[in-house]
Formats: structure tokens, C-alpha cells, sequence
């Protein structure tokens, strides 16, 4: 009866209650420790409802409550931290050693520290930084990741912004969990643009770590669900330095083996993994068709830009179209012309001629863009050098046929009275840019063959003196014997 009227007292918060209660028994608390032993004491419910008052006046006699454990391994500090009550949590530290409260441990394997963080309690965390800031670094127990992950899991960038300012050390920004995940892996699997940018401009994160799949944040973010923030993200980070795997020279080494792998048979298999990369990457820097495999993407969205443009001017011509039916004078034939409504306006003047040369240009323009898309969408190996020389030269023919189209447009739509002054020397500048970029490209691609063959006849030159020296160093054995 006196326990059901203790456990009242502490869930209304009633100091006069609980003096009357020890006045007619002293020892009511103390027989909490042998009648209930594994369930949650009264400090536990007044700690959890913030009776700052109630919780003073039962630790006056008996302070070793604070470090009673309830059904669920929770402290009454955990229940303060975790419900906010700032009073109560400096009451609770003053009186019991601050250390063993801060890195005790519940039934999920969280201290106090981590439910401050985990629940957004910033006044609280900064008060348990002050007495206790070692424990910050006490991991979850049972579980992967520091308080720092935990931030980044319930989206906690406030929190997260106290603790680094406390410890910003190497070490604790780039702890990883059991799967190598840093908390910027982390930030970037759950889309979180704001922690992204905190973690790079003011903590010391490696932003190319990779987890133990070996991949890095751009990795990750590349195999992740397409959002809004992916551009964003992917600024930031390239800002920054970050690289996928592939591109990086040398992949992160050791020290990720030695922190994320344990076992041997495994570790061996990540040295052969990463030995792997590396050979490819050699691979790829060796051959200059491996660029056209990794920028597919880019090439596809080229493509269809140019397939789009090639549509609207297909359909838009300069001049735009005749809206009605009627009669128009065509200077070529000197003589009137009926045109229909939807019909271009430039075939019927000054000359056919150029609507021909335009829509030609366009049209090639607008097949060569559809036929890059087809080729990259087939999936064929581009490594193959044919394959290769079959898309550069497609799109070489596209992108000249587009500035044609370009061209013609310039000149049909300029002012008769105009056309010798501003857009002849467009047309004229264009032309000698485009000339001059083609000229160009011929005469480096005409050195790199010279350089080529010049090589392949040097060896093969080599390769007949050292066979001549061979033949004759055998027959001077053959005569000797």
C-alpha cells in the first residue's frame, strides 16, 4: 500500500507526500532495492516526468537511486535526457559520478549522450558534454557507428554541429561503422544536402573513404534512387575532390582494410579487389576507348539535346508558316505560287534552294543524333576500335550538319538589305572557326598516326638488326663447333 502511494506521489510530483511517506517509514526507499529490484523506481517516473523538486527531495535520501536500472536497462537519467528535462539532468549529475551515469548503457545499447543526440536535445547535450566529454566517444553497444552516426541516421545536424565543435579529431569524423559506412556515407545514402555541406567545409572527413564494399559517397549516391538534391550533392562533393572508385589512381589501402576487415580470407580477397581497380584503371588510362565507355552517359545526353533541337527546327523553320491559304510571287520562276497553310515560308522565296540545303543539314543532323542514341542504348562493346570510329565519325557528321543548319538559318532569315553587313561576318566567322577546329583536329590526329607509325617501323627495324645479330652469333657457334 505505502509502495502504491509512493509510486502516486512521483507520478503527480509531491514532495509532501513523499516527507509523509518516510515520516511513518524510513526505510520505504531502501526496501525498493529487495521489493522491486527489476522494475523502474520512483526517481525513475519523477526523473521521466521532470518533478525537479520530487527528484531533489528522494536523492536528499537516497541519492543511489540515481543509478538504479529499470526493466529496460534505462537509468533515471536516460528517461531525463530522453524527455528533455534540463533541471532534472543537472540534478541527476551533481549528486552521482557523472562519468558512470554518462556511459552507462540500455537495453538498445545507447548511453544518455546518444538519446540527447538521437532526440534533437541540444541544451541537454551541451550539459552532458560539460561534465562528461569522453563518453561522446563510447560507441553503441552491439551495434555499428559512433553518436556521430546516430546524428546522421535520425537527421540530427544540430546535434551533430555541438559534438564536432566538442571533439573534431580525425579519428572520431572518420570512425566507420561494421560496414565501413563513414557518417558522410551515411549523409549521402539519406539525401541530407545540409549535413553534406557541414561535414565538408568544417570537419576533417575524408570525402573519398570508401566502405567495405569499396565504394565511395559519389558511389553510392550514383547507385542510389535519382532525387532532386542528387545535383547538389554531387556539386558539393566534386567541389570537394570526390571521385568515384574507378577514377581514383590509387584506392584507399590499408588503413581501410586494417579498420573494416578482420578476417584474413577476406582481407585477401579486398587486396585482390583492389589490385583489380588498379589494373583496370591502368587499363583504361592506356586505352583511350575506355573514355567513351565511361562518358556514355554524357554522350546519350548530348544526343538527345541535339535530336531536340534538330526536331524544333525541323518543324519551326526560319520565317515560320504560312497560316492561311494564298498566292506569293517565287522569284526563281518569276511567276505567282499558291501555298498552302502549315507550309514553310522560306521554300517559296528568294530561292528554294536554301529550305533544301537546310532541311537536308538538319534532317542529317537530326538521323545522326538518333542514330548515337540507338548505339549507346544497344549496349555494344565500344571498346572495339571499328565500333569506336563508327560514333565518332557519326557524330562528327552531326555536329557539322547542325552548324550548317545554323548557318543557312542566319543567312535566310536576315534582312535583304543586311545580309552583306552583321550576318555575312557571323557566317564568315563561323565558317573560319569551324574550319579552323576541324583543321585542327585533322592535324593532331594526323600527328598521332605519324607518331604511331613511326614507332611500329623503329620496332620493327629493332626487331631485324637484333634478329640479323642473332643469326649471325649462331652461325659463328655452328662454324666453332
Amino acid at each position: 500500500m505505502e509502495s502504491s502511494l509512493l509510486y502516486q506521489a512521483a507520478r503527480e510530483g509531491k514532495v509532501a507526500a513523499l516527507r509523509e511517506l518516510l515520516q511513518l517509514d524510513n526505510l520505504i526507499l531502501d526496501k525498493l532495492f529487495i521489493n522491486n529490484s527489476f522494475s523502474e523506481t520512483p526517481l525513475h517516473v519523477a526523473a521521466m516526468l521532470g518533478h525537479v523538486d520530487f527528484v531533489k527531495e528522494i536523492l536528499n535520501h537516497k541519492p543511489d537511486l540515481a543509478k538504479e536500472l529499470d526493466m529496460c536497462r534505462c537509468t533515471p537519467l536516460h528517461l531525463a535526457v530522453a524527455n528533455g528535462h534540463l533541471e532534472t539532468v543537472k540534478l541527476l549529475l551533481s549528486v552521482v559520478d557523472c562519468e558512470l551515469l554518462c556511459t552507462s548503457w540500455d537495453e538498445e545499447g545507447r548511453n544518455p549522450l546518444h538519446l540527447a543526440a538521437m532526440r534533437g536535445r541540444i541544451d541537454v547535450l551541451r550539459e552532458l558534454l560539460k561534465v562528461a566529454p569522453k563518453a561522446c566517444q563510447v560507441g553503441l553497444k552491439g551495434q555499428s557507428g559512433t553518436i556521430l552516426h546516430v546524428c546522421v541516421r535520425h537527421n540530427q545536424l544540430e546535434a551533430m554541429k555541438v559534438l564536432v565543435d566538442v571533439i573534431d579529431n580525425y579519428q572520431f569524423v572518420n570512425a566507420k561503422d561494421d560496414y565501413g559506412m563513414t557518417i558522410l556515407h551515411l549523409a549521402v545514402t539519406h539525401k541530407q544536402i545540409e549535413t553534406v555541406k557541414f561535414l565538408l567545409t568544417n570537419t576533417k572527413i575524408e570525402v573519398n573513404a570508401v566502405n567495405a564494399n569499396m565504394f565511395t559517397s559519389l558511389d553510392i549516391l550514383a547507385q542510389s534512387q535519382r532525387s532532386e538534391k542528387d545535383f547538389d550533392i554531387v556539386e558539393s562533393l566534386r567541389s570537394y575532390g570526390a571521385s568515384r572508385t574507378i577514377d581514383q589512381p590509387v584506392p584507399m589501402k590499408r588503413p581501410i582494410i586494417r579498420d573494416v576487415i578482420a578476417s584474413p580470407e577476406i582481407r585477401n580477397d579486398h587486396v585482390h579487389q583492389i589490385q583489380k581497380i588498379q589494373k583496370d584503371n591502368n587499363k583504361e588510362t592506356k586505352n583511350p576507348e575506355g573514355w567513351l565507355v565511361r562518358k556514355r552517359e554524357s554522350l546519350m545526353i548530348v544526343a538527345s539535346l541535339i535530336a531536340t533541337m534538330a526536331f524544333q527546327a525541323g518543324i519551326s523553320p526560319p520565317g515560320g508558316l504560312w497560316e492561311d491559304h494564298g498566292t506569293s510571287y517565287d522569284e526563281s520562276i518569276s511567276k505567282n505560287v499558291t501555298h498552302v497553310a502549315g507550309e514553310s515560308i522560306i521554300s517559296y522565296y528568294p530561292n528554294m534552294s536554301d529550305y533544301h540545303a537546310y532541311l537536308i543539314s538538319n534532317t542529317v543532323g537530326f538521323v545522326g543524333s538518333l542514330s548515337i542514341i540507338l548505339l549507346l542504348v544497344t549496349g555494344l562493346p565500344f571498346c572495339r576500335k571499328f565500333l569506336m570510329w563508327t560514333l565518332t565519325v557519326i557524330l562528327w557528321v552531326t555536329i557539322t550538319a547542325m552548324t550548317i543548319t545554323y548557318l543557312i538559318a542566319i543567312l535566310v532569315a536576315a534582312p535583304s538589305h543586311d545580309i552583306l553587313n552583321t550576318p555575312a561576318k557571323v557566317s564568315l566567322c563561323l565558317v573560319v572557326s569551324w574550319a579552323g577546329v576541324m583543321l585542327l583536329i585533322a592535324l593532331l590526329h594526323t600527328i598521332h598516326v605519324a607518331i604511331k607509325l613511326f614507332k611500329w617501323l623503329r620496332n620493327l627495324i629493332i626487331k631485324r638488326i637484333r634478329r640479323r645479330k642473332q643469326n649471325n652469333i649462331d652461325n659463328v657457334e655452328t662454324t666453332l663447333m
